[in-house]
Parts: C-alpha cells; sequence; structure tokens
C-alpha cells in the first residue's frame, strides 16, 4: 500500500483530530507542532509562543481511498478561515490556520480550493489561512493523542469553546469547495 500524508493546522490540535479520524482511508492523525524554529518543542514551550510553531495534525493516508483533495475540504470545514490569529477560544499565532504542503501537487490542491472557498462567498471577510511549505513536524506527547476518546469531558469543553457553534452555522449547509 502506497501512504502519502497531510498536515494541516487548525487551532487546538484536541479538536482537529476526530473529524479525520474516523475517515475511510485515514491510517494515522497524530497531534504535534510544526513551523517554528526549535527542535522538538514540548507543548509547554509552544503554548508559551517562544518556539514560532503551531499546533497541527499530521495524517497518513491512503490516496486510493480518500484524495488529498477530500482532506483539504475536511478540514476547511473545521475552521474559520477567515481568523489568521488562532481558531475560536485559542489564540495566538501557536494556533494559526495553516495547511502545510508536501510537494507541488499538495500546492496546487490547497491553492485551487483556497481560491474556489473565496470565490464562493461563504465569507464576507478574505481567506486569510496560509499554505506553506511543509516543515519538521514534532509529534506532542502521548497525552495529547486521540484526545478526544481520551479525554472526552475536556474535549467537549474544548468544543464548546465556539468550533462547533460555527461549524453548524458556516459549515453546515456550505457546498464542497474542492
Amino acid at each position: 500500500m502506497t501512504t502519502e500524508t497531510a498536515i494541516f493546522a487548525g487551532g487546538c490540535f484536541w479538536c482537529m483530530v476526530k473529524p479525520f479520524d474516523s475517515q475511510p482511508g485515514i491510517i494515522s492523525v497524530v497531534s504535534g507542532f510544526t513551523g517554528g524554529h526549535v527542535e522538538n518543542p514540548t507543548y509547554e514551550q509552544v503554548k508559551a509562543h517562544t518556539t514560532g510553531h503551531t499546533e497541527a495534525v499530521k495524517i497518513t493516508f491512503d490516496p486510493a481511498k480518500v484524495s488529498y483533495a477530500d482532506l483539504v475540504e475536511i478540514y476547511w470545514h473545521q475552521t474559520d478561515p477567515t481568523d489568521a490569529m488562532g481558531q475560536f477560544q485559542d489564540r495566538g499565532d501557536n494556533y494559526r490556520p495553516v495547511i502545510f504542503v508536501q510537494n507541488a501537487q499538495q500546492r496546487q490542491i490547497a491553492e485551487a480550493s483556497k481560491a474556489k472557498l473565496q470565490a464562493s462567498a461563504l465569507f464576507d471577510q478574505p481567506i486569510v489561512t496560509k499554505i506553506e511549505a511543509v516543515q519538521p513536524f514534532y509529534p506532542a506527547a502521548a497525552e495529547h493523542q486521540r484526545f478526544y476518546k481520551n479525554n472526552p469531558v475536556v474535549f467537549a469543553a474544548q468544543e464548546a469553546g465556539g468550533r462547533a457553534d460555527f461549524i453548524d452555522k458556516h459549515w453546515a449547509q456550505a457546498p464542497k469547495v474542492d
């Protein structure tokens, strides 16, 4: 089996795992950090805004079962693409929305999808999600993996911070953008 990876930052990584975790063709979803200047940062360092990293998820998938374009579509539906400095109650550069692309094909898919989303007029403000070249990805500690399953009460409180309501309001009836 051939696999590929996708890396998405969309606010709290705890909230970005569940939407991908149950999709057919997804082999693994790992919470971690990318986009910074410190090797092997800790959660505390990233949360303190000292490393330049953002929380992200690294998805390993089977492209014969799920396409990268499908993953980008799922990504959009988890985020507020008009908010460059965080997502929902999570504020700061370590929560910025970024699609980290592995190659020219992923970049083309992500940029075309972003352009289509902007043209859709689904949002009144510009789509500010960045598309950047992949950088080293560092998995977070074990307690941050599959957080929604291992800590359902804390996860529910995190989701209640605005993400679920935003998704219902903006994405429930939205057409696909890819």
